[in-house]
């Protein structure tokens, strides 16, 4: 049994072992089954999501285990959350699941269907009802928006795929059917609504969709850095399995000529192509570079020093788009390597006149570990990270389409980083390894019902796109018009 099966027995509500809490955790965790009964760092944490959400002077405070007031910092009155659920405070999805229709209470729902309510079995009748001074809600929302997106769910999980990823289907999401649901954002919505009925005179933060094409350059080129066996792999597959026999002379020449600049005949040198859709549409591409080769097998066969790659980021910097980080294979558990690919990646670009506001990155394969994958990001000190979207399924794996303050479940702190969730990567709709919709209507489906429930929210559909991954006219096609939609 490791520290963390040690801290958390789902299988209790009891009070975890003091002895075995480690620094910081005891601070939001003083009595896990009355869920929020101390620790500022979680109240300040919320407080400021709330601030970011409705850019309302809104504070939070406890009355004993059991209830949570909201209070507005300039009016009185208030908001009580009185059944709060202690499960969103202990390691694992194992929750309960309901529904609830806020429409039969007079409430706006934003995708207008009844809302998922994890963590609870039945919820009571009115949700929402006046009392003394305020409202009360019947319902932990901050409690299953700090679960969410925290990832508590992910602290020392009990099944990893191949590649020690958390999958969608073990998600309490995936399970209950509600992984392509922005939860926390229709339950903030809901809230936004009470606020308001409570404080009439209040104008919340109204936002503003936006679109966020992104690319992982995990192979820049087909054949301009790839050594002679893996060269002649590349041409025969292309020739014979692909039917491209130009490939057998196109191949050689292109990798004698990948000295100074990719070559425009390597089939995936799809950059300036990116870069023109994204540009004809108004957007900023980001391009994450890996800078590490912490497996071989798994990484790229690239160096960000070689002058093609020099030429390539400085093009895209003076093109205006991002340049960022693709931390190698088994970074995800090693905050030192990660740390050091980060110094490499700005080094390559303050020597080409590279600089950036913030630097962000992904991670490859969208491993991650929580929460050891966000501390080698502080260690990192970068300002990002957009890898939270499951490899197997696209949706809302954090429940929201909105960036936020990172915050580390099992120290109970806030980190000095953003989280960008992830909504879609394209081989998790496409690939047959995945959902296996192809290029057809069906996968454009896809990605248009995810797009449009970021836009009914007013949040960001960041997508994932591998410049690799547009070889052919149907994949183009089917990337542009999901820009377009």
């Amino acid at each position: 049994m490791n520290d963390m099966s040690a801290l958390y027995n789902r299988n209790s509500p009891a009070r975890p072992n003091a002895s075995l809490i480690p620094a910081g955790v005891s601070d939001h965790l003083s009595v896990v089954s009355s869920g929020i009964t101390s620790g500022e760092p979680v109240l300040a944490w919320l407080e400021r999501i709330l601030l970011e959400r409705f850019g309302v002077p809104l504070r939070l405070e406890r009355d004993g285990p059991e209830r949570l007031y909201l209070r507005h910092a300039d009016a009185p009155g208030h908001v009580l959350f009185d059944r709060l659920q202690p499960g969103f405070y202990l390691a694992g999805g194992d929750l309960p699941h309901t529904q609830w229709d806020a429409t039969s209470e007079g409430y706006r729902a934003p995708l207008d269907m009844p809302l998922p309510a994890p963590g609870a079995a039945s919820l009571p009748r009115p949700l929402v009802e006046p009392v003394a001074d305020g409202l009360a809600i019947h319902y932990d929302i901050l409690g299953l928006t700090y679960w969410m997106l925290s990832r508590q769910e992910e602290v020392d999980p009990q099944v990893l795929d191949r590649h020690c990823r958390f999958p969608a289907s073990a998600s309490h999401a995936g399970r209950y059917g509600y992984l392509e649901r922005p939860v926390v954002d229709e339950w903030l919505a809901v809230l936004g609504q009470a606020i308001q009925r409570q404080w009439p005179w209040v104008v919340l933060r109204q936002h503003e969709f936006t679109q966020r094409p992104t690319h992982d350059v995990d192979r820049p080129s087909r054949y301009g850095f790839a050594r002679d066996v893996k060269l002649a792999r590349a041409m025969l597959g292309d020739a014979l399995l692909h039917h491209r026999p130009q490939a057998l002379v196109v191949g050689p020449w292109v990798r004698l000529s990948t000295r100074r600049r990719l070559h425009p005949l390597d089939p995936l040198n799809t950059f300036d192509w990116l870069m023109d859709v994204s540009e004809r549409y108004g957007l900023t591409s980001a391009f994450y570079f890996i800078c590490g080769r912490t497996d071989p097998r798994k990484d790229a066969d690239y160096e960000p020093e070689h002058p093609a790659m020099r030429d390539l980021m400085r093009r895209m910097h003076e093109r205006g788009h991002e340049i960022g980080l693709h931390p190698s294979y088994h970074t995800f558990r090693n905050p030192k390597e990660l740390a050091n690919e980060a110094v490499r990646l700005r080094r390559v670009c303050a020597e080409e006149g590279i600089e950036q506001a913030q630097w962000g990155g992904r991670m490859h394969y969208l491993r991650w570990q929580m929460p050891l994958t966000l501390q080698g990001y502080v260690q990192a000190g970068l300002d990002y990270d957009t890898t939270l979207g499951y490899a197997e399924a696209p949706g809302f794996r954090c429940g929201t389409c909105f960036d936020y303050p990172a915050f580390d479940p099992v120290k109970g702190e806030p980190l000095a980083l953003r989280i960008r969730p992830l909504i879609a990567m394209e081989a998790s709709v496409i690939s047959p390894l995945y959902l296996g919709l192809g290029t057809g209507e069906e996968a454009f489906a896809c990605f248009s019902r995810l797009k449009a429930r970021c836009r009914t929210m007013g949040g960001t559909f960041t997508l994932l796109w591998h410049n690799s991954e547009l070889t052919t006219s149907a994949q183009r096609e089917l990337y542009e018009r999901v820009l377009a939609d």
